[in-house]
């Protein structure tokens, strides 16, 4: 049985980055009409349409299963150049795209990949997204690997545990006190002014469900702060209350800036580590400094 074509997949990968055909033919240094041809040489040797002709051009589900291939042989491809110590083409680090939520981006991810970043071996391409919605960037093919709250293995995918952050429901000293808000009144917390990160996240309702007039937790002001510095920062600001992880903080609690508001009562998020189930050594790289990264800034489940 005859394989896909190599530039036929690279072709494809191209176009779908780039999102146009003159773009791809750009990237790959070939004229639109040659871009054209592969594509469609490609598309007869699946037998299916691959993209829609919009703009920018999307995948169908069966090019999304092309794309996940085509990435996987530029991942293979590097590693085989990089133990043959040869350069590509143009010299360039290879593409490492990658899933990751806010907060970790926020607090400590990018310092754990930093020092892989600084070596010129890859460049990073993350595209952040809520810890329960990763994995289906896995399974388009879209990512290699996740930092994700799903435990279950993506098809395709090992797991494993990197640990938890833990958060706590937080305001500054003057929002409690305008809102004559007693520590660890719960229900109170349901009435005034609090702060989510968008229309998808539940941290906060999970402190104040099940407590408080329904009527008035419905009717309660919501600030949509859609970047984890930002939140932050809003919190600080005195916009409303919201959940942070203590490593947004815990200096903040420690010199009085924030205080905490329901004590004793915290949301720990588990995070685990879903990558292709790949013998890679530049994604095992990437493995090694995220597991060594989580293991200095995160929690061991349920640990105190």
């Amino acid at each position: 049985m005859t394989g896909f074509q190599y530039d036929h997949l690279e072709t494809l990968l191209a176009l779908a980055e780039e999102g146009t055909f003159d773009a791809a033919a750009r990237r790959l240094r070939l004229t639109q009409s040659a871009v054209s041809q592969r594509i469609k040489a490609l598309e007869q040797s699946a037998g299916q349409v691959l993209v829609q002709r919009y703009n920018p051009v999307l995948p169908t589900d069966a090019g999304t299963v092309l794309l996940r291939l085509a990435r996987q042989a530029s991942l293979l491809d590097a590693d085989a150049r990089s133990a043959l110590h040869v350069r590509g083409a143009e010299g360039s680090a290879f593409p490492m795209a990658l899933a990751v939520n806010a907060d970790s981006l926020a607090t400590w991810f990018l310092e754990a990949v930093a020092p892989l970043a600084r070596s010129g071996d890859v460049v990073f391409d993350i595209h952040r997204e809520d810890q329960e919605h990763t994995t289906s960037l896995l399974r388009s093919g879209t990512v290699m690997a996740a930092v994700t709250s799903t435990a279950d293995a993506v098809q395709g995918c090992s797991v494993e545990p990197l640990g938890a952050m833990r958060y706590r429901a937080v305001c500054t000293p003057g929002f409690q006190s305008d809102h004559a808000i007693a520590s660890g009144d719960r229900a109170a917390l349901a009435r005034v002014p609090r702060i989510d990160f968008d229309r998808r996240d539940d941290l906060q309702a999970t402190i104040v469900r099940g407590v408080g007039d329904s009527d008035a937790a419905a009717m309660q002001a919501r600030h949509f702060i859609p970047t984890s510095s930002d939140f932050a920062r809003a919190v600080l600001l005195g916009f409303g209350w919201g959940m942070l992880p203590d490593q947004q903080c815990s200096v903040e609690l420690e010199t009085g800036r924030l205080i905490e508001i329901a004590p004793g009562r915290y949301t720990e998020v588990r995070l685990f580590w879903q990558r292709w189930n790949l013998t890679s050594p530049l994604l095992d790289a990437v493995t090694d400094a995220v597991r060594a990264g989580a293991r200095a800034s995160l929690r061991e489940f349920g640990g105190t």
